[in-house]
């Protein structure tokens, strides 16, 4: 089976979208642009790294970019088993699986991101990688530190991130050098993610979460809270409440989707550091990272090597069984449904179902509406199932 990882803030680097300025998948910018009131394209074509350091501008050209390459991978017909996300880019996966609409996920992702900046010029902190100590020992030096500092990511093997206080943070550097660290590495952080030091932006962030309704999925996504796969969507409003103060166990994570069967892994958006963790963390893993339109062919290659192909393209006027079609995508973009037209509805040949843009979803079989596949704010690939019905 397949999982789709995508990668949290400090996958950002300067130029990362002009590869895809002249791609269809760039349409995501304009239409991110539109929610978010700001330039996303300037800040993908030019921002410096200083300005892309700001966490309110990393996040938001992360989410962006990673949703630009999961376009471009839905585009060639490849979907996954399960999602996850370090971090931000659990709301890119929870965005990729449905769960929350492209429109909602932008705003929340902008939301998430202010919240972070206030809650680090409140509580000043910062953040530190130790190398090459086991897990429970790097918490151990935390605690011997006697000051605000914890761990804040469990990434893979001899890879944990600490964060807190500049002063507790130096003091559980030392102590871990003296248990046997290899090495301490500053990183240049606005603040001391994922710790208590977040609470105020937990709070904040807690009710733009309730506004956005995440719904349920049929993709799981892998939890950084508890490691746990989940697709209802009542549960994610807790988890990603949660998320803000809690450590990001993405080594648990890595581990919880093998156990679930998980051999490949594809890693979508700018950068490779989850690649790396996987490659660190799981023997057996096959894994890629797609971070550009050359990265595409790889991708491809990669999958008829042995990486599965968990969603067949779906052609328009194709049966599921003798009484039941589909209606799919005429293109990309965010679904709208029409209102009027229900679960149970009596459809004729060319009823509207909903509107992507500005096209029509017309259906070109006549029957009773079973369900909508795809939801209100998702955003749809061409040939992507959007609905489906029985013939009478």
């Amino acid at each position: 089976m397949l999982a789709f990882t995508f990668p949290g803030q400090g996958s950002q680097r300067p130029g990362m979208g002009r590869p895809w300025a002249d791609h269809e998948s760039w349409e995501l910018v304009q239409e991110a642009s539109d929610v978010a009131g700001r330039d996303v394209a300037r800040l993908l074509l030019d921002a410096d790294a200083d300005e892309l350091r700001d966490t309110r501008n990393a996040q938001l050209t992360t989410f962006v970019s990673s949703l630009m390459v999961l376009d471009a991978v839905e585009r060639l017909g490849i979907e996954p088993s399960f999602c996850a996300g370090h971090s931000l880019g659990e709301y890119t996966a929870l965005t990729a699986t449905g769960v929350l609409g492209f429109d909602e996920g932008v705003r929340l992702v902008c939301e998430r991101s202010d919240a972070m900046h206030q809650a680090g010029i409140d509580n000043p902190g910062t953040m530190g990688a130790v190398l090459g100590l086991e897990d429970d020992q790097v918490e151990v030096a935390c605690r011997r530190a006697d000051s605000d500092v914890w761990v804040a990511n469990f990434n893979a093997p001899g890879q944990v991130v600490i964060a807190g206080s500049a002063e507790g943070v130096a003091r559980a550097s030392a102590i871990a050098k003296e248990l046997g660290a290899k090495k301490v590495m500053p990183l240049q952080v606005a603040g001391a993610f994922h710790t208590p030091f977040m609470v105020p932006a937990r709070d904040r962030l807690r009710k733009a979460i309730a506004e956005a309704n995440p719904r349920d999925s049929e993709v799981p996504v892998v939890s950084n809270v508890d490691s746990a796969a989940h697709s209802n969507g009542e549960e994610w409003s807790n988890l990603l409440s949660a998320q803000l103060s809690s450590p990001v166990r993405w080594k648990h994570t890595l581990l919880t989707l093998a156990e679930l069967g998980v051999v490949d892994f594809a890693e979508l958006g700018p950068g490779n550091v989850l690649t790396g963790m996987a490659k660190r963390t799981l023997d057996n893993a096959r894994t890629i990272s797609v971070a550009s339109p050359d990265d595409l062919d790889k991708l491809l290659e990669w999958v008829n090597a042995g990486g599965p192909l968990a969603a067949q393209e779906v052609h328009e006027g194709e049966h599921l069984f003798a009484v039941e079609r589909l209606v799919v995508s005429p293109s990309a973009g965010v679904f709208a449904p029409i209102g009027g037209v229900d679960d149970g509805a009596l459809i004729e040949v060319g009823t509207v179902l909903g509107h992507i843009g500005d096209t029509e979803v017309r259906s070109p079989f006549g029957g009773i509406l079973q369900s909508y596949i795809a939801v209100a704010g998702e955003r749809v690939t061409l040939r992507q199932p959007i609905a489906w019905l029985r013939t009478v």
